[in-house]
């Protein structure tokens, strides 16, 4: 496994936890990261994320595992169509039946086709991908008050659903952008490249 040449921390702000990722956007993005969380349950969640050199998201593969379950996901975009592949080993929704939450459902997508037009991937309570449709649409350089609107293959944590949804980014200037999901907003700071440094609620890069 190659090394990569550069690397983000960002520890937690709404519960303990933390994301480590190292990655290379020499052409495009090219990143491995860990997070670990405690919310709704423990759990560790890996992953490998590929872009193009136009930013749109390729693959992403990645794990979630707690005790005693272990959940996998491959998420390819290819030809315009996303397919879905998953495993499961284990009882996650018995675990958190357990500690009083909600089922979450089957990994991945019963139905692909509803992430037709997708060409982002966000990865749920990660800042890394945040960046995706920044970079892309090139936002960070953008005119304050230039707004997109974009649908992204969003991946819930820990139990690896996929479901569509749509996101509107907003340049503010000065490296900040906002972002909208339904009723929710957050003003996102970023550095010179794009990447979070603070995701308020959310994380804060070390």
């Amino acid at each position: 496994m190659a090394t990569l040449p550069k690397g983000l921390f960002w520890a937690r702000a709404d519960a303990p936890g933390a994301e480590h990722v190292g990655y290379d956007d020499r052409r495009g993005l090219y990143a491995r990261g860990t997070a670990v969380a405690v919310d709704p349950i423990p759990y560790t969640c890996r992953y490998e994320l590929t872009t193009d050199d136009r930013w749109v998201s390729g693959r992403l593969e990645v794990s979630a595992e707690g005790t005693g379950w272990l959940r996998t996901l491959r998420l390819e975009l290819a030809a315009g169509r996303w397919r879905a592949s998953t495993g499961e080993q284990g009882d996650l929704d018995e675990a958190l039946r357990a500690a009083g939450h909600a089922s979450t459902g089957l990994p991945g997508t019963e139905e692909p086709s509803r992430l037709e037009g997708a060409l982002d991937v966000d990865l749920g309570g990660s800042p890394l991908t945040n960046t995706l449709p920044v970079r892309r649409l090139g936002l960070l350089d953008a005119p304050a008050g230039t707004a997109r609107t974009v649908k992204v293959a969003w991946v819930l944590l820990p139990g690896l659903v996929v479901v569509p949804a749509d996101q509107t980014y907003t340049s503010l200037g000065e490296r900040r952008v906002q972002f909208a999901s339904g009723t929710f907003t957050a003003e996102l700071e970023l550095d010179a490249d794009g990447f979070v440094t603070r995701y308020p609620g959310l994380a804060n890069r070390a």
